[in-house]
């Protein structure tokens, strides 16, 4: 691995628990040889900054949550030219590694390094979303959530105490609890299989990879190389009892049998709320709390990712029993 890394670590991740990774993840890089630097982020914000600045890697690690792959991620993506990005790596040692898990790679920190020296080359694709408190766009790796799944998220962060899943599975009871009502939101599909979509909704996910929260396999055959954007959401008004049962199907995977809960594929997405607000993340990293219309679309190809490409036959195993 004839290659300059650079391994950009958030200490705050996994609750301040990532930077004891460290000294390992240096073990195995000066065992193997490997010319490498390493550098601490000092805050939000750091991580891109540090991606977009770093010249003459060809390989740049993100070791941290989906927060830290997200900057490192908008960080590549804001360089000059598509051939001034370095390839994307990713050591996840975050709470909930849905991006990580997409890729195949596996959690201990080890084994994903051995990733890192061994993995292939793979093209990855990014979403941007275009709204709230990103008028120029925010780009995202694995998916992004609004309505019901941001508000978990945000009462999840809150909850510094619980590891993990159960971060979310706290939040998701605590705003079951709450319950507020379901925005009535308009979806427009400029060259997807639909056209348009009026309806209320309490939780929307628009998906580049398969997986978030830790648990809910929100598009469980989805594929982050396809040049397409998986939705998923429910569309209609859900009592309380019928959101806690979608949610259970999330955990399997097997919300397609389900009539409240719509699932397209497409290019490009515009979601515009004509009643309420929508509140939204990007991987973790919030959008907007009532925002008016969200754009998002597709970018296929346009990182490289070292990558395990064995996931994609678990994927495959999805579409074959479940259906696409």
């Amino acid at each position: 691995m004839n290659q300059r890394v650079h391994v950009i670590l958030n200490p705050a991740a996994d609750h301040g628990q990532a930077l004891k990774h460290a000294s390992q993840i240096e073990a195995v890089l000066d065992r193997e040889g490997i010319r490498y630097e390493m550098v601490l982020t000092q805050g939000s914000g750091h991580a891109l900054e540090l991606a977009r600045q770093a010249v003459g890697h060809s390989l740049i690690v993100a070791a941290g949550g989906d927060g830290t792959v997200n900057e490192v991620v908008n960080g590549l993506m804001r360089r000059s030219g598509e051939d001034e990005r370095p390839e994307l790596g990713v050591i996840p040692i975050g709470r909930g590694n849905d991006f990580a898990y997409s890729l195949g790679v596996p959690h201990d920190v080890g084994s994903a390094c051995d990733v890192l020296l061994k993995g292939g080359s793979h093209s990855l694709d990014v979403g941007l979303v275009i709204g709230g408190y990103y008028p120029d766009g925010r780009y995202f790796a694995n998916g992004i959530g609004i309505g019901f799944d941001t508000l978990v998220g945000l009462e999840a962060a809150k909850a510094t105490w619980i590891p993990g899943f159960l971060g979310y599975l706290y939040g998701a009871l605590k705003m079951l609890f709450v319950y507020p009502r379901a925005p009535l939101v308009r979806i427009e599909f400029p060259r997807g299989e639909h056209d348009e979509l009026l309806t209320r909704s309490h939780q929307i996910s628009v998906m580049n990879g398969r997986r978030m929260g830790g648990a809910f396999y929100m598009a469980p055959a989805g594929r982050n190389n396809d040049g397409l954007l998986d939705l998923c959401m429910t569309n209609r008004e859900l009592s309380r009892g019928k959101l806690l049962a979608a949610m259970m199907q999330y955990l399997k995977g097997s919300q397609g049998r389900n009539p409240a809960i719509f699932g397209s594929r497409a290019e490009e997405i515009h979601i515009r709320a004509e009643e309420g607000g929508l509140a939204c993340h990007a991987d973790g990293e919030t959008v907007c709390i009532e925002g008016r219309e969200l754009h998002i679309r597709c970018l296929p190809g346009a990182l490289r990712v070292r990558r395990d490409g064995g996931k994609d036959e678990q994927v495959k195993d999805h579409e074959d029993n479940e259906g696409r």
